[in-house]
């Protein structure tokens, strides 16, 4: 669980985040119901927030690590870490019930941004994934959720997911 309130790159740990129903992650900078992403606000500010909230699977931070990138929970932004739970495989409208109360609403891949390699000179390709076959790339750095009910989510909590009736929209 992870949040900061002004604009940096990661976000600090935290004991618990809580999670009020249509604006994110509280005391999150990117919490809110209209655009709070920082160079989108400048020309479509009055746009919803569909990046309330950033989930990232922690096997991602043990995969770069292994290639020499130490990476660990929050450092990339994220508001909640999973495990055992693959959000990049999750359609569009897929509901995850966390810890019991919240629940947050897939909206869409992070597409990460160059400052990544500020954090780490290279860390940029390694999010990408490429697909031999299409030639199309994949984003590995995560998904933006909406909160849909409230909650409080601590870290380990338990994580459900219900699928969006088919067709399923990747």
């Amino acid at each position: 669980m992870s949040s900061h309130g002004t604009y940096a790159f990661s976000k600090p740990n935290r004991a618990s985040v809580r999670l009020p129903a249509g604006l994110g992650a509280e005391g999150d900078v990117h919490a809110g119901e209209t655009i709070r992403h920082q160079f989108r606000m400048t020309y479509e500010p009055d746009l919803p927030n569909l990046r309330q909230g950033h989930l990232m699977r922690e096997e991602l931070f043990d995969e770069l690590t292994a290639r020499g990138y130490a990476v660990a929970a929050g450092e990339l932004g994220e508001n909640i870490t999973t495990r055992d739970v693959d959000p990049l495989g999750l359609p569009s409208g897929s509901l995850l019930r966390l810890g019991g109360q919240a629940v947050v609403e897939v909206t869409g891949l992070r597409n990460p941004c160059a400052k990544i390699n500020d954090f780490r000179q290279g860390l940029l390709k390694e999010v990408f994934a490429l697909d031999p076959v299409s030639g199309t790339f994949t984003f590995r750095s995560g998904i933006t959720a909406v909160v849909r009910r409230a909650g409080t989510v601590r870290p380990y909590d338990a994580a459900e997911v219900e699928l969006p009736p088919l067709p399923h929209r990747p």
